[in-house]
């Protein structure tokens, strides 16, 4: 992935480096005395470490110890599972899930709150969607948080009421999650621990050297994030590299910890400062310019008003660190810019996640070298063709706009989001090649947007590194690099069809020239 030298036959490391990149016979001649471990990959394709550069990672381990409701296809089967749960487990204890989605119900009908509340009459029960901006809760969950109607709700959030009765239908949307989530009891240290590790292992086995994670909600706080992974990471030696995007909320706490952006080591270093600025289409809380075309009269939702955003980037910026703020909507987009543009860059880069829905005027804002988009390229067709009925035709032309980003000049970063979608980074630049389900017969959503392998590739390398101003150390395999690698199978630039890449097996990932994993 260097334009200087794009193809090599041999890799030189040493303490963690690249010392030399050449033919077999020059770097056998030169490096391969006494007490040099040889590794011949028998003509497999090397890449640059593969990059995810955002994702949850702590929320995919705890994910594979609670209910996964990823790609359940109805309604009846949604509660078929939550019954099945309810009946192993004690009266009482929480139902803990993830991952429904009614636009693959044939009927995209939700669960009432009584039809939740027959599978699970004893159990409080707490299903976050799979875009993690809507919830399914039953009566015992509302009871457990003293819920009445009369409660404040959260600003940004909203308990869905049935019309005619004004009773709630077990529909949380955004930040009203909050009033349950503060009564479901925590993990311990060592449970917490045990998920991360189980997802730390998979990304590695995956072909993942890095990831830029966000976790301090899930892990307990700021300080309590930062030691899980530098045991786990530094200690352990367990893992990709991880750069730890950071909540808002635990800015003093990392502030009184004396950590700050950049703060770390190359294994495990504190990154931007995360927060939200609207919703998700699917739950139609991302905030839009125009209203939603299959729900006349909203806009979505604004986590905070413009004022606040502005404050919000202001103490940040106070304490010389970049933002993090997710921005799905072109209206949220236009908010965060807005207040943005008043203030002068820092060291580390801005970033900008998701932004799903954009116009030419917002993607030449973009295009400035202190931001960088981070974007994840299997929602496409994950969310189509459901996005056209949000949006409707023509702003649907501009939603997940990958081509006219980097056509642009828009550094872009690779991401999954997990446990939203798949960890699997070969996943993402498949879709990011081919913009449609494996099998589906046509030529991709929006096939002006379809990238090149190399693009795609490039994502999940390079943009990964730029996204943490680490590009001077990995994101391309060149002398005095981290010796960062991801060993396929088969070389995603000779396949006849992108469609190869979902069996295509990561042979081996190699970690600062230490084989982490190997097939």
């Amino acid at each position: 992935m260097n334009p200087n030298e794009p193809m090599a036959q041999s890799i030189v490391t040493s303490n963690e480096r690249i010392v030399e990149i050449g033919n077999n016979e020059d770097m056998l001649l030169q490096w391969g005395r006494n007490g040099t471990t040889i590794i011949d990959l028998e003509g497999r394709t090397v890449l640059p470490g593969l990059i995810d550069s955002h994702l949850h990672i702590s929320s995919v381990g705890i994910n594979s110890q609670e209910l996964d409701l990823t790609g359940v296809k109805s309604r009846d089967k949604l509660l078929a599972a939550v019954r099945g749960k309810a009946a192993s487990i004690h009266p009482d204890e929480w139902i803990l899930g993830r991952g429904w989605d009614e636009n693959i119900f044939p009927d995209k009908r939700i669960p009432t709150i009584e039809e939740l509340d027959y599978v699970a009459p004893f159990s409080p029960l707490f299903l976050p969607r799979i875009c993690g901006h809507a919830f399914l809760v039953n009566s015992r969950a509302l009871a457990q948080c003293g819920y009445h109607s009369n409660m404040a709700i959260p600003y940004g959030g909203t308990v869905v009421l049935e019309p005619t009765t004004k009773k709630p239908t077990g529909l949380l949307l955004e930040t009203a999650s909050n009033i349950v989530t503060k009564h479901i009891p925590k993990k311990n240290y060592n449970q917490l621990k045990s998920a991360v590790k189980t997802a730390l292992d998979d990304a590695v086995r995956l072909g993942l050297t890095g990831i830029h994670t966000n976790d301090p909600n899930y892990l307990d706080g700021a300080n309590q994030t930062y030691k899980l992974f530098d045991e786990l990471v530094n200690q352990e030696g367990i893992g990709p590299r991880s750069n730890l995007l950071i909540d808002y909320t635990y800015l003093d706490e990392l502030k009184s910890s004396g950590m700050f952006a950049g703060y770390g080591n190359n294994k495990v270093m504190i990154g931007a400062i995360k927060f939200y600025a609207d919703g998700a289409l699917g739950g139609r809380t991302a905030l839009l310019s125009k209203t939603y075309e299959d729900d006349p009269g909203n806009f979505g939702n604004a986590m905070y008003n413009n004022e606040e955003i502005y404050r919000m980037i202001q103490v940040v910026r106070e304490y010389k660190m970049p933002v993090a703020i997710h921005t799905i909507g072109d209206q949220a987009l236009t908010n965060v810019l807005d207040a943005l543009d008043q203030f002068e860059p820092v060291r580390h880069r801005d970033r900008l996640i998701h932004v799903s829905v954009l116009n030419e005027e917002l993607i030449s804002r973009l295009k400035n070298p202190h931001r960088i988009a981070d974007i994840q390229p299997k929602f496409v067709p994950s969310d189509y063709p459901w996005i056209v009925d949000r949006l409707g035709e023509d702003r649907s032309n501009y939603s997940y706009p990958f081509k006219k980003l980097l056509q642009a000049g828009v550094w872009c970063a690779g991401g999954s989001d997990a446990p939203i979608e798949p960890l699997n980074p070969l996943l993402g630049i498949h879709a990011a090649v081919t913009r449609k389900k494996h099998g589906d017969i046509h030529n991709g959503f929006n096939e002006q947007e379809r990238l090149s392998m190399y693009e795609a590739v490039q994502l999940f390398t390079l943009g990964g590194a730029y996204a943490t101003n680490e590009e001077m150390d990995k994101g391309t395999l060149e002398i005095g690099k981290l010796c960062d690698m991801t060993v396929l199978s088969r070389n995603p630039f000779s396949m006849d069809s992108a469609d190869e890449l979902l069996t295509t097996d990561v042979e081996m990932t190699v970690i600062g020239g230490e084989v982490k994993y190997r097939k």
